[in-house]
């Protein structure tokens, strides 16, 4: 990995810190500027580190976060598509050549957080700011598991080791791992007391997430913790031990966010340069031809045929955009509008026009198309849909659990209505809003939430949990999909197929490069891994055309 962009992110660990911030690089510790500090405020380290979650820009490369990348996975599990035919990413292409579309999570470990969040945690220590080391901590669990979940094998061991130029790849396990191990020491540091710990410095780097409140920093590990059992749940190890793995998912799931209060999402102020805006919203002009997919579109207008047939959902006047016939349809990723012949029925864009060369007023979008609106990164409904799975599934030996699951599954529908009627607000028409009746009766419908556990399906909870995490959530919901295997896994107790109505590409609208395989990974990053770690590559197979269709470890029975 001896390349520009890594290295230079090794080198960091003796040269400095990139302050993403302001955009500007310490000089080599060779030539040390005199009039510098040696060591950086960490306090201004931090909120750059913040901004990798998401989306951030430096002069070594632009736009890293899981924001980017989830602009590509989002057509894989077809949240959204473009207006266009012949979008690759719709054809579930891996796009290769020397491009590094995909590759914005490995820059975000490797680069943005990486030596930064090295830092945070070294000089933390020496200044008994615990809290700061905690929080690096639990930055450092959450970037392991969002790595190795969209890529499989990469570097772990030798991730920081600046006197190699190449590096081994370790397993998909060994992530899991140190990213269980990680979560442990961050919980360690952010429950020490004295030294230099305080919330109204740790406040001054938290400023756009947790403003500093080490208990929301906590629920934030405890959700990485569940995220980490849960997206194992399709394996036989989470069935041993009678179902030990799901145990550990309702655990920590439930020790995490239990209200919108606790959320943990990002938040910009807006403004008039592009760098203060969502990275989803009309200033910034990323996503004018992007448009809603089919699936989403049917399963909130009623029309998918295995759940919730016949119930419109009242939060698709929040989270989607109607056409000029205010109904609510969608592309397939692979042909864009090609499928939709009725001009009206062409959804308007995330910004609400018709077609994307249309002007739209600043922050005219709703949801988390706004262009001052927070992402999120995580939110109680989703901790609640992992109790509902792991519930669900352990309830299969243990029926007590069907109960837990129902109730769990309740809730989380009624945690992101809440989340959307106290946070998502803007932009809504006239008469449209949820009204607590609109929301009582569709939670009171029992096509949406049965009257007894015994018609809970695994179909119900993974739709709607589909839909709570639209769009901000798409690594998540990719994993869930991949384990599932797309349209491929039914439901042992209802014998539904789990995505119902999800339709994959056909031979002719899938890649031809992916021979006839569905997508299950992102290759890593082209410009420091395919110019520079060629032997490793070589070792995994990543230069294999259709490396990006090998099966993930988590996805692997």
């Amino acid at each position: 990995m001896k390349n520009k962009f890594f290295k230079s992110s090794l080198l960091l660990a003796v040269a400095g810190i990139v302050l993403l911030g302001s955009c500007k690089k310490k000089i080599e510790d060779a030539y040390l500027n005199p009039n510098a500090a040696t060591v950086e405020p960490i306090e201004t380290i931090l909120p750059g580190v913040i901004g990798g979650f998401t989306w951030f820009s430096s002069t070594q490369g632009t736009t890293y976060g899981v924001v980017t990348d989830g602009s590509f996975i989002g057509r894989y599990i077809q949240y959204y598509a473009l207006n266009s035919s012949g979008d690759t990413w719709g054809m579930m292409s891996m796009l290769g050549g020397a491009v590094d579309n995909g590759g914005s999570v490995w820059a975000t470990f490797y680069y943005g957080q990486g030596a930064n969040v090295n830092r945070i945690m070294e000089w933390g220590a020496e200044q008994q700011k615990w809290d700061y080391v905690g929080v690096a901590k639990a930055i450092r669990a959450w970037g392991l598991l969002e790595l190795t979940n969209e890529y499989g094998e990469a570097i772990l061991k030798e991730a920081f080791n600046n006197n190699l130029s190449q590096f081994h790849y370790d397993t998909q396990p060994e992530f899991y791992d140190a990213c269980r191990s990680t979560c442990h020491e961050a919980l360690a540091y952010l429950n020490m007391t004295g030294g230099n710990v305080s919330q109204a410095n740790l406040a001054i780097g938290d400023a756009f997430f947790n403003n500093g409140d080490v208990n929301k920093w906590k629920k934030f590990v405890y959700g990485v913790l569940a995220r980490s059992f849960i997206d194992i749940s399709s394996k036989d190890i989470f069935k041993l031990n009678n179902y030990a793995y799901a145990d550990s998912a309702i655990k920590y799931a439930g020790l995490a966010m239990n209200s919108n209060a606790d959320n943990a999402t990002v938040k910009v102020v807006g403004g008039a340069t592009s760098a203060v805006n969502n990275w989803w919203g009309q200033f910034r002009g990323n996503v004018g031809a992007y448009r809603q997919g089919v699936y989403i579109a049917d399963i909130m207008s009623g029309v998918n045929t295995a759940a919730f047939t016949g119930v419109p959902d009242p939060r698709r006047w929040y989270m989607l955009s109607e056409n000029l016939n205010g109904t609510f349809k969608g592309f397939y990723p692979w042909n864009g509008s090609a499928n939709t012949p009725v001009a009206n029925d062409y959804p308007k864009s995330f910004w609400r026009n018709p077609v994307p060369t249309a002007t739209a007023s600043y922050d005219s979008g709703r949801y988390v198309y706004g262009d001052r609106s927070p992402w999120p990164m995580m939110t109680a409904s989703e901790m609640q849909f992992i109790i509902a799975e792991a519930a669900y599934l352990k309830g299969r030996t243990n029926p007590s659990f069907k109960d837990m699951a129902l109730t769990a599954y309740t809730n989380a529908i009624n945690l992101n209505f809440d989340m959307l009627t106290t946070t998502y607000t803007q932009n809504i028409p006239a008469g449209k809003d949820i009204t607590p009746a609109a929301k009582a009766a569709y939670i009171s419908n029992p096509l949406i939430v049965p009257a007894t556990s015994g018609g809970l399906t695994l179909t119900q909870i993974m739709l709607q949990k589909y839909v709570a995490l639209y769009i901000w959530g798409s690594q998540e919901t990719w994993v869930d999909m991949r384990k599932y295997h797309y349209n491929k896994d039914a439901d042992p107790e209802s014998g539904k197929i789990v995505y119902a109505d999800f339709v994959v590409p056909t031979l002719s609208n899938l890649i031809s490069t992916n021979n006839s395989k569905l997508t299950y990974r992102m290759r890593p990053r082209f410009n420091s891994e395919y110019l520079y770690d060629v032997p490793e590559l070589t070792r995994i197979g990543a230069l294999a055309v259709d490396y990006n269709t090998n099966e993930m470890w988590f996805s692997q029975k």
